[in-house]
């Protein structure tokens, strides 16, 4: 099975120049091309990449919310003051949920499910996953002190998801633009009145919009490799 699978991986291996290139390629694209559509493929691609994303404990923390009509693009504008450009041209405009902190305490039903209905675990099997989460989160990680940093510890598992569908992205030659500027008790409200979050369980946390530039990028500004990497 292992040689199969890496049989399979040489035919389709990326070239290192491929993700080079795809790394110059991506910049933050603050406005697209109103009058190109990503075909649903490759959407649905950048989607299933999201999905096969990993998470810590493998609990996916995370949704992800399709803003596809365009009077609720509209009624978002206002409280996205980052999102003025791409809200309104971008192909494909899509919000990352994180689980609320009381969504995440061990004890709460959503763990139980992601242990027992997507893992498959037996009941006995998720009790002692859950109480190994929960003894890593009171004596390794220390959020069950301050509850309310776990809701910020789903977000960046969000954040992985929201990291390769940008890199996927731009291997396909689609452009984007992750968005942090917005007003998240305003958008949550729209949101839960679109039934799209409650927000006891699940608040956003980042916005992504896809689509193909209209404007040149500047060029990329970095720290050279060795003010940002050390050896021990």
């Amino acid at each position: 099975m292992t040689k199969v699978y890496y049989e399979c991986m040489d035919d389709d291996m990326v070239s290192k120049d491929h993700i080079q290139t795809a790394f110059n390629f991506r910049h933050a694209a603050k406005r697209f091309d109103g009058t190109k559509k990503i075909p649903d493929s490759e959407f649905e691609l950048l989607l299933e990449v999201a999905r096969l994303s990993p998470s810590s404990f493998g609990l996916e923390p995370w949704n992800i919310i399709v803003v596809n009509d365009d009077s609720f693009r509209k009624e978002l504008l206002p409280w996205c003051w980052g999102a003025q450009g791409q809200l309104p041209t971008a192909s494909h405009f899509v919000i990352f949920t994180a689980k609320t902190s009381a969504a995440m305490l061990p004890d709460a039903p959503y763990a139980k499910h992601a242990l027992q209905t997507v893992r498959g675990l037996s009941e006995t099997e998720a009790g002692e996953y859950v109480a190994f989460y929960k003894k890593w989160l009171t004596e390794d990680y220390g959020r069950l002190e301050a509850p309310q940093l776990l809701h910020e510890w789903a977000a960046r598992q969000a954040y992985i998801a929201l990291g390769n569908m940008m890199t996927v992205a731009a291997m396909r030659g689609i452009d984007s633009c992750a968005i942090e500027g917005f007003k998240i008790e305003k958008v949550s409200q729209l949101l839960e009145a679109r039934q799209c979050i409650v927000p006891k369980q699940d608040l956003p946390v980042v916005m992504l919009a896809l689509g193909y530039r209209i404007d040149p990028p500047k060029p990329k500004a970095r720290r050279v490799l060795n003010q940002i990497v050390k050896e021990v």
